[in-house]
């Protein structure tokens, strides 16, 4: 029997314009279900975190119409949606504002009125969960960009939200934090968050969602699984875009019978053992 998709956000021909400009946004319908791990695609200026921030509510449509849980989002508090919404800035100098990690991490909780002995609780795992568990009394500014990047998720975390949007959560890592903040990204996923991200990192899109949304000049130009997504180069070409290397690599050895979108070294290495162990049979 097939599993119902419990749609939790969902945009109406949603424009937006900054300003007497241009829109920003065109028309874009879409979909999320809850559960799901949905990358955003696109160039620089395609509208990726104009889109997203209309999630909770940091942007109200020009036109068009936002709803999360069924409810339109005009009308609500940033602060209501936000109990539904989590939502790490790509930078997250816009965000941090207290003068030590426990307190900013703590803030929401407390604008919720949960109690200070599940706050400090919620605050202590959150920390722990990002590696920065000896730092509750530091003042945030002390800390390199990537450790508060790992500030801003913590607070998230701390809210226990039931979405995560992440703009480009990897920004300011290297590449064994990049890895560490995506695997937790991938835990919390299994844990029933619903979590949305956009990176420009190709191989974070083919290693953690399963869902591409791309966007270019404010319209999503193509949206599904990710293996399907990475099949069509010349859609990513349209976008500036680059395929993950395995993945480029593949479809140049499509002569040799591999797939058009191959998503790991370690696929790829199945795949060509296989390919030898016919071939040598044959």
């Amino acid at each position: 029997m097939a599993t119902t998709r419990q749609i939790i956000i969902k945009t109406e021909n949603l424009s937006y314009c900054y300003g007497p400009h241009g829109p920003v946004l065109h028309n874009v319908s879409l979909e999320i279900a809850r559960g799901e791990c949905v990358a955003i695609i696109g160039q620089n200026g395609a509208g990726k975190s104009t889109l997203v921030k209309h999630f909770n509510g940091l942007h109200k449509p020009t036109s068009g119409k936002v709803y999360v849980h069924g409810r339109e989002t005009g009308p609500l508090k940033v602060s209501t949606l936000a109990e539904t919404v989590g939502y790490v800035f790509q930078n997250p100098d816009h965000q941090i504002f207290h003068d030590t990690v426990g307190k900013e991490v703590a803030f929401g909780l407390k604008n919720l009125g949960i109690p200070a002995a599940e706050t400090e609780a919620r605050v202590a795992a959150a920390l722990e969960a990002v590696g920065l568990a000896g730092h509750y009394h530091t003042y945030p500014f002390n800390l390199s960009k990537g450790q508060r990047q790992r500030v801003a998720l913590a607070s998230v975390l701390a809210m226990q939200t039931e979405v995560i949007v992440l703009d480009e959560p990897t920004t300011g890592q290297d590449y064994r934090e990049s890895l560490q903040i995506m695997e937790m990204v991938r835990d919390l996923n299994r844990q029933g968050h619903t979590i949305i991200f956009i990176t420009h990192d190709m191989s974070l899109v083919a290693g953690y969602a399963g869902r591409a949304v791309v966007v270019c000049k404010g319209e999503i130009l193509a949206d599904g699984d990710v293996r399907a997504i990475f099949a069509q180069p010349q859609l990513l070409e349209r976008t500036y875009l680059n395929p993950p290397q395995v993945t480029a690599l593949a479809q140049g050895l499509r002569e040799d019978a591999l797939p058009p979108a191959v998503l790991s070294v370690e696929e790829m290495y199945g795949l060509l053992c296989k390919i030898r162990s016919e071939r040598a049979g044959s």
